[in-house]
C-alpha cells in the first residue's frame, strides 16, 4: 500500500509561508458594512440561503466545538505564548472572515450576537475572485465586495446586483483557500485539498463541489425559471451520518470456516476508503478518531472482543487503542493547571482496537489536539482515497464458546473529538458520538 504525507509534497511550492496571521495585510481592510447579511440574500434566494444556513458554513463560528476552542484555548495561548499570537486574529480568517476583515479581533462571543456570527456567509464566498501565491491556504483569498457578485453560471442577470462569470468558484483551489492550513511551526495541519489535487479524485477532476455541493435541477431565485444542476448549499461533510454511512468499507475474511474451542481462528480485515476524496481523517484530524472494532458473539450471546494483531511498524502504539495512554498535556499549559496529567489518550475507543490517525504532536513531542500547537507528526496511518489497509485479528477460541455458529463483526467508527476531550471541554455529546462508516459481518462454525 503507498503511504504519503501531503506535507512532503507541497514543501517545494512555497515561497514564504502565511503561518496563521502571519500575512495580516487584509486584517481590518474591509468594514462589517461592505458586505450583504444573509437575510438580503434571502429576498431573492430563499431557498439557497436555507440550505446555507443549515450548514456547517454558516456555523463556522457559533458551532460549539469552534467556539470554545478558539476562546477557551487558542485565544488564551495566542496570548501568553508570541509563537502563536497569530491565532488570535487568524483562526477567523476562515472561521469569521466578516470579523477578521474588519478588524473585529478577538471577536464578541456568539452570544453577543455579532455579525462574527454569520461565519462563511454567502457573500463572503461570493466576494472572491481568486487568492493570492501558488497554493491556497490560510485564507489568502482575494476579496472584492461590491455590487458585482461572482457566480459561475453564464447567461444570468439580476435587478439587485452585477453578475461577473469566475470558473474559480467552482475549483477545488477555492475550497483550499480555508481547507489548506500551515500553523506557526510550518506544519500542514490541514491539507483537505492538497489531499485531494494528489490523489486520484484530484487526477480525475472530480472536485470538491461535486461531492460536497451535489447539483440537482432547480431554480437559482425563487421567481426563476427552472434550469439544469444547481448546486446544493448544504456543503455535507464529516458532521453528517449520512454523509459517513458508506464512506469506508470493511470486509472481513476467516482462514477456516470451522474452527474448535481453544484453537485460533485467525480473520483478515480489508478497509478501505470507498467515497472519501481526501484521507479519513481529514481535516482536523488532530481531533477526529476513526477506528476498527472486531467482536465474536457465540449462538448463546456469549460477546468477545478482538484486539488488532500488531504489524511492528515504527510509531505503531499510537495507532491501537490503549486504556493507560495519556495525552493533550498542553491543555493544562494553556490554561495555567500545575501538574495536569492530561487526559485519555483515545477515550472511549475499546483497548486494542485499530485507529486510523496521524498523531499531532506539540513542542515537548506530546499529542495534542490544539492544532496551532503542532511542533511535528506521528505516522501517517490514515485512509488515502481509493486505497485499502489490511489488518488481521486472532481469537483464541475460548473452551466456553458455545457450539455452532459464530459471528464475527468488524465495524468501522468515527467521532468528531475524542471523548476524553469532549467531556473535559464539556462539548455536546454529539461531538463524541460514535457513528458507524462501514460495517461486516461473517460467520464460523464451532466445532
Amino acid at each position: 500500500m503507498k503511504r504519503w504525507r501531503v506535507a512532503a509534497a507541497v514543501t517545494s511550492l512555497l515561497v514564504v509561508p502565511l503561518a496563521l496571521g502571519a500575512d495580516s495585510a487584509q486584517e481590518g481592510s474591509l468594514p462589517y458594512d461592505r458586505f450583504e447579511t444573509g437575510e438580503v440574500c434571502a429576498d431573492c434566494h430563499g431557498e439557497i440561503t436555507t440550505q446555507h444556513a443549515r450548514s456547517l458554513m454558516a456555523r463556522s463560528f457559533t458551532h460549539e466545538w469552534d467556539e470554545i476552542e478558539y476562546f477557551e484555548l487558542a485565544l488564551p495561548h495566542a496570548l501568553k505564548v508570541e509563537k502563536v499570537a497569530g491565532v488570535k486574529a487568524g483562526c477567523n480568517g476562515c472561521h469569521a472572515p466578516l470579523a477578521y476583515l474588519a478588524g473585529d479581533i478577538p471577536p464578541q462571543r456568539p452570544s453577543e450576537n455579532s455579525r462574527a456570527n454569520e461565519g462563511v456567509s454567502c457573500d463572503v464566498c461570493h466576494s472572491i475572485t481568486g487568492f493570492a501565491g501558488d497554493v491556497p491556504f490560510n485564507f489568502n483569498y482575494i476579496m472584492e465586495p461590491g455590487e458585482t457578485k461572482q457566480g459561475t453560471r453564464p447567461g444570468m442577470e439580476s435587478g439587485y446586483h452585477e453578475i461577473a462569470v469566475n470558473e474559480f468558484l467552482a475549483s477545488s483551489e477555492f475550497c483550499g483557500i480555508c481547507h489548506n492550513e500551515q500553523d506557526p511551526f510550518g506544519m500542514w495541519v490541514k491539507a483537505t485539498h492538497l489531499e485531494w489535487r494528489d490523489g486520484p479524485y484530484g487526477q480525475a477532476s472530480i472536485n470538491c463541489q461535486d461531492c460536497h455541493m451535489p447539483r440537482t435541477d432547480g431554480t437559482l431565485s425563487d421567481d426563476g425559471d427552472p434550469v439544469e444542476g444547481v448546486r446544493r448549499h448544504t456543503f455535507h461533510g464529516v458532521h453528517f451520518p449520512e454523509k459517513l454511512s458508506g464512506a469506508v468499507e470493511v470486509l472481513l475474511y476467516p482462514r477456516d470456516e470451522t474452527v474448535a474451542t481453544g484453537d485460533a481462528l485467525i480473520l483478515d480485515a480489508t478497509v478501505m476508503n470507498a467515497k472519501a476524496g481526501h484521507m479519513i481523517p481529514s481535516g482536523s484530524v488532530e481531533e477526529r478518531v476513526v477506528w476498527l472494532h472486531v467482536e465474536a458473539t457465540d449462538s448463546q450471546g456469549q460477546s468477545w472482543h478482538l484486539p488488532v494483531d500488531r504489524k511492528g511498524f515504527a510509531g505503531e502504539d499510537w495507532t491501537i487503542a490503549d486504556a493507560n495512554a495519556m495525552a493533550y498535556q498542553d491543555i493544562g499549559d494553556i490554561r495555567g493547571l500545575e501538574d495536569f496529567a492530561g487526559l485519555s489518550r483515545d477515550g472511549d475507543v475499546p483497548a486494542g482496537d485499530r485507529i486510523y490517525r496521524m498523531p499531532y504532536l506539540d513542542p515537548q513531542g506530546r499529542m495534542t489536539v490544539a492544532q496551532w500547537n503542532t511542533a511535528s507528526f506521528g505516522p501517517d496511518y490514515r485512509l488515502p482515497p481509493l486505497e485499502a489497509i489490511g489488518e488481521t485479528f486472532t481469537w483464541q477460541v475460548p473452551t466456553g464458546a458455545a457450539k455452532g455458529e459464530v459471528k464475527v463483526s468488524a465495524t468501522a467508527y468515527m467521532t468528531m473529538v475524542v471523548s476524553s476531550v469532549a467531556d473535559y471541554m464539556k462539548l455536546p455529546a454529539a461531538e463524541k458520538e460514535a457513528m458507524v462508516m462501514g460495517t461486516t459481518e461473517v460467520t464460523v462454525v464451532v466445532k
